[in-house]
């Protein structure tokens, strides 16, 4: 059974794959480029998440408007971790953070966010363990588009194809096509400053 927060990833010794959905113009810009370029945005916070499942609950399959193309991002493990251990949860834990005001100065500060929500299985549905979004802010936004990126591939026709199967009540067989996600090894003061749980 996973643990409740346990951050599960599809990763090699160097890299971990993020799922990001964006619009055409977004997509296309960076697939033609091999990197994040306009009209992605530099300027505001760009939220990056290990799950293609819970991006999927997120983006109703890629059928939201403006999230209709889904991208797999691979970025280096070391920028991932960097910007874990800058990250500032969305809501205050005393243990960490002391008080809420102290916490409410830090998240301000903060150039990374870190938010913890449902994991969904291939229905949608809510399951009992958490998935966590990543928020990279302006502080790092260039760092992670044009030096952590190593890789950006177009799911959507996997995704497109996933969820013709559900659809067509035959749910098993979506297993192949997902993604190998395991968990992630976490350093135990980042695991302390995410709130996640390590085996």
């Amino acid at each position: 059974m996973p643990l409740l927060r346990q951050i599960r990833a599809d990763f090699d010794a160097d890299t971990i794959v993020m799922y990001q959905a964006f619009g055409p113009a977004i997509a296309d810009a960076a697939l033609a480029a091999g990197r994040f370029v306009a009209p992605f945005s530099f300027t505001r916070m760009t939220w990056i998440k290990p799950s293609l499942l819970w991006l999927m609950h997120r983006s109703n399959w890629a059928r939201k408007p403006g999230q209709e193309r889904v991208l797999a991002v691979r970025v280096t493990r070391a920028g991932w971790e960097r910007a874990l251990s800058q990250a500032v949860l969305t809501a205050p834990v005393p243990a960490i953070h002391g008080s809420a005001a102290a916490w409410s100065t830090a998240f301000d500060a903060a150039s990374v966010h870190v938010q913890w929500d449902p994991e969904r299985s291939v229905r949608g549905t809510a399951l009992n363990h958490y998935s966590i979004q990543v928020g990279i802010g302006r502080a790092l936004i260039r760092a992670y588009a044009e030096q952590w990126v190593v890789g950006l591939t177009d799911v959507t026709p996997t995704v497109h194809k996933i969820d013709a199967l559900i659809r067509a009540g035959h749910a098993a067989k979506t297993q192949r096509l997902l993604p190998p996600e395991r968990p992630y090894p976490l350093d135990p003061a980042t695991a302390r400053r995410i709130q996640a749980d390590t085996v």
